[in-house]
This record gives structure tokens, sequence and C-alpha cells, in this order.
């Protein structure tokens, strides 16, 4: 099994184009994409960014 590709806060947030503070508070509130801790750092799966992404567009598009 194949690991999945990680991205740093500061990656997420850029891919974002929001700040990582931001996500920082959204991961405190239990919003944003699904990420692990390892140690200090949080590391998203590309995957979950992808499909936070989605589920954002969705929303948008008034599909639940």
């Amino acid at each position: 099994m194949a690991l999945p590709e990680m991205m740093t806060r500061p990656e997420v947030a850029e891919h974002l184009r929001t700040p990582a503070a931001t996500l920082a508070q959204w991961a405190s509130k239990g919003y944003g994409p699904r990420f692990i801790k390892a140690g200090r750092r949080a590391l998203y799966p590309r995957s979950e960014v992808e499909r936070f992404i989605s589920e954002q567009m969705d929303r948008r598009r008034g599909v639940a």
C-alpha cells in the first residue's frame, strides 16, 4: 500500500490561498481538511485537501 502524498500547513495554505493561521483556527474548530499530527507539525494528505475543495464547491452549487 502506497502512502499518501502529504502536505505541510504552509503548503496547504498556499494551495488554498489562505493564511496558515486560518488553517490552524479551522483545525481548532474541527473545520477544514483532515490532517494528522506528526510531533508539532500538521500534515495533510493531498487527497483530503482535494476532498475539502470539492465539498466546498458542492456547497456553493447547492449540492449537499
